[in-house]
């Protein structure tokens, strides 16, 4: 049995008996989620051509209107803010579960604390628990905030809050439902990703029998067509390959704008204070090494040193 000594109570409540006053306006739409759409419309048109074409094999076998499932799928999104469609997304695609009532406890004055602050109606968003032994948060969807059990049972009471008003920032940014509708609007691609990386190695066989001749016609013809297509778009296609680290760089930029948020909201010290013990931790002898630059340019999340770079403006 864990007989650890429970975190310290370090927060200032300020706000406690005092009467709250909500912003008018609980929630914008900053750049990085307007980018951040932008950047998953070839996805979204991706998916809506994939969709179009079932809807006509469905019309085409079983009678069913084509302008049916396509509309459904258009309209698709609202389901992202749906309070039950985010309950089951979150327990089973994010695997989450409501806090219990000791969990509550800690979270429940923590919470009401970062919102009141904000000018925030804390009671719109669900608070969930995700169990694991890293000390994360995360926001999803319209409304779904989850601290990690670790965070939870660990961190003192003032970091608890800097790390729940960082993930409040993404929500009243924007962030967190411009990144679901992109995400949810790529599943059909992903899907049509998924089914042909099960058929490639059938084609592979398939090719390794032909002969060289009919592969290298097959080359030239491919060859040619892309050439074709290259030139009669300018060559815009090629922007394609650089999405992932367009996306990862917007992605990079929205959390340090939370972290600005958190600061502006009084918890940079703590958050700072979280940052450096990451930062402490990752330099030890035997924890994991660096990751490459490439990987770093696709990360969604900046590294700890600079969120700390950027913080202490603030602190």
């Amino acid at each position: 049995m864990d007989n650890a000594p429970a975190p310290p109570d370090d927060l200032e409540y300020r706000t406690p008996g005092t009467r709250l006053t909500y912003r008018a306006r609980q929630r914008r739409t900053d750049h990085t989620a307007w980018l951040t759409l932008a950047l998953h419309l070839p996805a979204f048109l991706l998916s809506s051509g994939l969709v179009l074409a079932t809807a006509i094999g469905l019309e085409a076998w079983l009678g069913v209107p084509v302008w049916l499932p396509a509309s459904l799928w258009a309209v698709s999104g609202v389901l992202a803010f749906h309070r039950p469609t985010e309950a089951l997304l979150a327990r089973y695609v994010l695997h989450l579960h409501r806090p219990l009532p000791a969990e509550l406890t800690t979270l429940g004055p923590v919470w009401q604390e970062v919102t009141a602050r904000a000018g925030v109606d804390g009671s719109r968003y669900e608070l969930w628990i995700e169990d694991t032994d890293d000390v994360n948060a995360l926001a999803a969807a319209g409304h779904i905030v989850a601290v990690t059990s670790r965070a939870l049972r660990d961190l003192p009471t003032s970091r608890l809050a800097a790390v729940l008003a960082h993930e409040l920032g993404h929500h009243t940014s924007g962030h967190s439902w411009s990144g679901m509708l992109g995400w949810w609007y790529a599943i059909p691609g992903r899907l049509a990703r998924r089914a042909l990386a099960l058929v490639r190695p059938r084609l592979v066989r398939i090719a390794g029998r032909a002969s060289g001749t009919a592969l290298a016609v097959l080359a030239g013809v491919s060859g040619y067509l892309t050439l074709i297509t290259l030139k009669a778009t300018y060559g815009l296609p090629l922007l394609l390959l650089s999405l992932p680290y367009l996306v990862a760089a917007v992605s990079r930029r929205a959390e340090l704008r939370a972290d600005a948020h958190a600061a502006r909201l009084g918890f940079a010290e703590p958050l700072a204070l979280t940052l450096q013990e990451w930062v402490t931790e990752s330099s030890t002898p035997g924890s994991a090494q660096g990751a490459g630059h490439a990987a770093r340019l696709l990360s969604h999340h900046p590294d700890h040193r600079t969120r700390l770079h950027h913080l202490q403006k603030h602190v």
